[in-house]
């Protein structure tokens, strides 16, 4: 079997229906609202992006807006299809390893673990820039040299700290 063969093979579908037969439903609604709610939260990094939009940007933002739009609707209609056609728990990753083989899943669940800390990372600062803002409302401020980025010219010598990341 050549590398290229082994690579591109996938996974079978027998093998992912017998996992997904141990899964036990143990979410309940409450759960799943608090997961909602998080999911609703951790869009607040969204507010400085749309505030420098609408204050720096032109017109032709909102042909971005309707842009992007249609890129999250195609992609949400992928995720559909993969999900109706492949009746298993799973993202990316499982869709692209049993659909293209195993060197996509491969680089798929990689991305997913890159955007997961992509993420996290945003919003930790914007978590951190609003807890900032906070404590400065009762007068109480951080060192420079923990409060930002790694700058050591502005005497900023860590690199964020979680909840103290913008000064």
């Amino acid at each position: 079997m050549s590398l290229g063969s082994r690579i591109f093979q996938r996974e079978k579908l027998d093998r992912y229906l017998e996992t997904d037969k141990k899964f036990i439903k143990t979410m309940s609604a409450l759960d799943l609202i608090s997961l909602g709610i998080g999911a609703v939260i951790g869009t607040g990094i969204f507010i400085l992006p749309g505030t420098v939009a609408a204050t720096k940007a032109g017109p032709g933002i909102i042909l971005s807006f309707i842009f992007a739009a249609i890129v999250c609707s195609t992609s949400a209609m992928c995720y559909a299809e993969f999900a109706s056609a492949l009746p298993v728990a799973g993202s990316a990753y499982s869709y692209g390893n049993l659909v293209f083989g195993e060197i996509i899943g491969w680089v798929l669940g990689w991305a997913l673990i890159l955007e997961y800390v992509l993420a996290v990372a945003a919003v930790s600062s914007a978590w951190g820039a609003y807890f900032q803002s906070f404590l400065k409302g009762f007068h109480i401020g951080f060192p420079t040299a923990v409060s930002g980025p790694f700058n050591p010219a502005a005497g900023r010598m860590v690199t964020s700290l979680p909840l103290l990341s913008f000064s």
